[in-house]
């Protein structure tokens, strides 16, 4: 469970349930296919978090001088075989769910899904690890945004609405915020390993703006949305969550120590799961 991560959890779940919600909006939500579909998605995100314990463990990120939270196999909780044994009941549990999947809404779904796990083992793992490339926020964006959004509207009736793909853009942009926030918190630690990630090259003061603007752009994007047509306008429930970036912000742009920024970034996974809550009303209802 620690290993899980279970704080970044929301960021595989909130674009499940705004995907669905589009769904019901359109008269074709199953409930089988959301279940199938969330345990997809978290089966997939554990494996990540799987991969990258094992990876940075060995590559030497996980260090003692880190601040975050103990890792598993850095702190020999766990052996690095055990975590690979983890990693592959995980994405076996996401196969088995691509199947699924795969029998109801055609073979692209396991073109997503073989993407969707190529992507988790490469981020901090194989020759090029881009999550080391300062790639790892582009990633989390677009798998856990417009892929996971769209994937799962797709999945109801193979269609891809327009607002599943800017719902999508809403999610990715929260996911890889949060991703900002862990690498704002690891900044020292990933630069004495050379793990060269968005944080580290930008510096932090342009890590911070990045996280700002990628907040204000999840906020912005739902209100044009409505203004153009492609959200209804009970979307707009989704500003009731602002206040909920308050203290985040605060916390990435005031403090340098541990635990005020591991609170930020379980508060920006909150963040996403509420807007994702949100905006799900909205297209329900």
């Amino acid at each position: 469970m620690l290993a899980a991560r279970p704080a970044t959890l929301p960021a595989g779940i909130a674009p499940v349930l705004l995907g669905s919600a589009i769904a019901v909006g359109d008269g074709v939500f199953r409930l089988d296919l959301l279940l199938v579909v969330t345990v997809a998605t978290l089966a997939i995100q554990v494996g990540v978090n799987f991969a990258n314990d094992v990876a940075d463990a060995s590559r030497g990120a996980d260090n003692p001088d880190r601040i975050g939270p103990t890792r598993a196999v850095a702190s020999g909780l766990l052996s690095e075989r055990q975590m690979w044994q983890g990693i592959a009941v995980a994405f076996g549990v996401a196969t088995i769910c691509g199947l699924y999947l795969a029998w109801v809404a055609g073979p692209i779904i396991l073109l997503i899904g073989a993407f969707s796990l190529l992507a988790a083992l490469g981020y901090t793992n194989g020759p090029i690890p881009y999550g080391y490339y300062g790639l790892g926020e582009v990633f989390v964006f677009i798998f856990f945004g417009p892929v996971a959004t769209v994937g799962t509207r797709f999945v109801y009736d193979g269609s891809a609405p327009r607002a599943a793909w800017v719902g999508g853009i809403v999610m990715g942009l929260l996911a890889a915020a949060i991703l900002v926030a862990n690498n704002i918190r690891d900044l020292d630690t990933d630069r004495a390993a050379g793990k060269r990630t968005i944080a580290v090259i930008m510096g932090r003061r342009a890590a911070r703006l990045l996280y700002t603007g990628m907040l204000g752009a999840a906020f912005v994007i739902p209100v044009l949305a409505v203004a153009t047509g492609v959200f209804p306008t009970a979307t707009l429930l989704a500003m009731l969550a602002i206040p909920l970036a308050v203290a985040p912000l605060r916390a990435i742009w005031i403090a340098t120590d541990g635990p005020p920024l591991i609170a930020a970034l379980k508060a920006t996974a909150r963040l996403q799961l509420a807007v994702a809550l949100l905006l799900a009303v909205g297209f329900i209802v």
